[in-house]
């Protein structure tokens, strides 16, 4: 019951008043957190603000990474017009509006227009058709905003007229920072163990961490014995507001976890996989954390006994990204059988050791062979270079014996297949090359 009671005036309290994310929104370049490798001083994007010289741009990274932030910024700062449209909400209508609209005040005042454009990828290919010309003419200047990967969503044409930059999650440093300004705007505190889990479950997201933050300082404040005391968040208001369990192991434990999670895939248990990932999920481990670890496996400890476990695995952390949690527990999960479930083969991992090995002891010495140099510019015929290159889908099989190696490596043997999975198809074809190779060099002889 007075669980409920704390909900109920949370809310009430968070209807009468502007979100604490958009009370906390920068006005200049200063003020912004993370983002140092294009807002960093002297960084490119940083410059291009300051001298207000922006030309159309393209600005992708995940949700709560400061693109709309960004766009407020460069609105304070430039002595354009700064107009802002949603791809969501926008139609070719309101994009031919805007852009008479900045031919008027180019042409009456002198004065340039910047559109913000939220969400570019929703707009479609008749949305962007129409605001081509005005981008490519310089009548606009495009500020686009999106999460998903712009070369397949936003048209090639208008992203060729563009720059593109992209944001990446904040880290953990930058999302304590953005937590304890919060902090002292709503003149609250925080337990460290609090802290430390709120930066947690942020997941980089500096919007999520600030409304999580939010409504952890209102239950924290409902539990204060009088009004006017100074709230103190503690790690059952963030679990809370957060609807997520914080670490319940130590750092030593979650190392042991992992480690058990990783060899139980490896030992094809997939019923200790499982039980591992619940444990993590249940304790609040970074749900990034374990998809990384998951696409490392699938090549180390799978290969290509199984490829399309690499697949999977990667498919899982771009679910994580783009879902979240509590629902990509579902995709971890599918990664987690279909891993455990697959083929083990670790030969590609040990083909690369080797050959990096054998790479440290030819550096500088072995030399790229003749027939395999570029011969593309002029004068590398003369050179002797590409003189003997046997093009391989010449030949009716698509397969040519060709030495592709300097001769100081030329017969090392770096991958040896397995018997496992698709392993064993690859081993046979293998060495039938090897043993027509090997037949061909014979007759040279």
């Amino acid at each position: 019951m007075a669980d409920d009671l704390f909900a109920s005036a949370a809310r009430d309290e968070l209807s009468r008043r502007a979100p604490l994310a958009a009370r906390m929104r920068p006005t200049t370049l200063d003020e912004i957190v993370g983002q140092d490798h294009v807002l960093g001083p002297g960084k490119p994007l940083r410059v291009l603000i300051e001298r207000d010289r922006l030309s159309s741009a393209i600005v992708w990274g995940p949700a709560g990474t400061g693109k709309t932030t960004l766009a407020n910024v460069i609105a304070h700062a430039t002595a354009k017009a700064f107009v802002s449209l949603s791809a969501v909400t926008a139609t070719v209508k309101d994009i031919r509006e805007t852009v008479a609209a900045a031919q008027d005040r180019l042409g009456q005042h002198g004065q340039g227009t910047i559109l913000f454009l939220d969400e570019v990828h929703r707009f479609n290919k008749a949305q962007q058709d129409a605001l081509l010309p005005a981008v490519e003419s310089g009548v606009l200047v495009l500020i686009g905003a999106t999460t998903e990967n712009p070369f397949f969503e936003v048209n090639p044409p208008l992203l060729s007229r563009s720059t593109l930059f992209r944001l990446e999650p904040l880290d953990d440093e930058a999302i304590a920072e953005l937590l304890r300004r919060g902090l002292a705007l709503e003149n609250a505190t925080i337990t460290d163990d609090a802290l430390t889990h709120l930066t947690t479950v942020a997941n980089g997201d500096g919007r999520h961490a600030l409304t999580t933050l939010e409504v952890a300082i209102v239950l924290a404040a409902s539990r204060a014995a009088t009004t006017t005391s100074t709230p103190v968040v503690e790690l059952i208001d963030v679990e809370a507001a957060a609807g997520a369990k914080s670490l319940r192991y130590g750092e030593d434990e979650h190392y042991d976890v992992i480690s058990a999670f990783i060899k139980s895939i490896r030992g094809s248990d997939v019923d200790a996989g499982l039980y591992w990932l619940a444990r993590m999920l249940e304790a609040g481990e970074d749900a990034r954390f374990i998809a990384r670890r998951l696409v490392i496996l699938a090549s180390e400890d799978i290969g290509m006994a199984d490829s399309t476990s690499l697949l999977v695995a990667n498919a899982a952390a771009h679910a994580v990204e783009f879902v979240g949690l509590p629902e990509a527990q579902l995709n971890l999960a599918h990664a987690v059988v279909h891993l455990a479930t697959a083929p083990k083969s670790n030969r590609s991992y040990l083909a690369l050791s080797r050959a990096q090995e054998a790479a440290r002891h030819t550096r500088g010495a072995g030399l790229v062979p003749g027939h395999l140099r570029d011969a593309h510019y002029k004068g590398a015929a003369q050179l002797g270079h590409g003189k003997g290159y046997v093009y391989p889908h010449d030949d009716p099989a698509g397969w040519v014996a060709q030495n592709y190696r300097p001769a100081e490596v030329a017969d090392d043997v770096y991958y040896e297949p397995s018997d496992h999975g698709h392993e064993a198809v690859i081993a046979a074809r293998l060495e039938s090359r090897r043993r027509e190779h090997q037949g061909d060099s014979d007759e040279r002889d």
